[in-house]
């Protein structure tokens, strides 16, 4: 999976903690892929100002940058190494 900027709307914790501010919130399920690349200008929180325990689980790779830029230089790596 890939995720751009996002935060919240895939934060497991909507999923797994009843006390949290966004529990019960629909999330795009990311945190069940086997390999997870986000791309984010930094590790701030989302809207709820929770953090997400996404960006720290191993199945997740962190690629921090503009998402317009990231996205066109993992294409052109692809393009190089075919």
């Amino acid at each position: 999976a890939i995720v751009i900027g996002a935060n919240d709307v895939v934060n497991p914790v909507a999923r797994t903690d009843p006390n949290s501010p966004i529990a019960g919130m629909p999330i795009i399920d990311v945190d069940k892929a086997r390999t997870v690349v986000i791309i984010k200008r930094s590790l701030s929180p989302g809207f709820a100002g929770i953090p997400n325990p996404l960006f720290a689980a191993e199945n997740a790779l962190m690629l921090y940058g503009d998402g317009k830029k990231a996205v066109l230089d993992i294409a052109s790596a692809f393009k190089e190494n075919r």
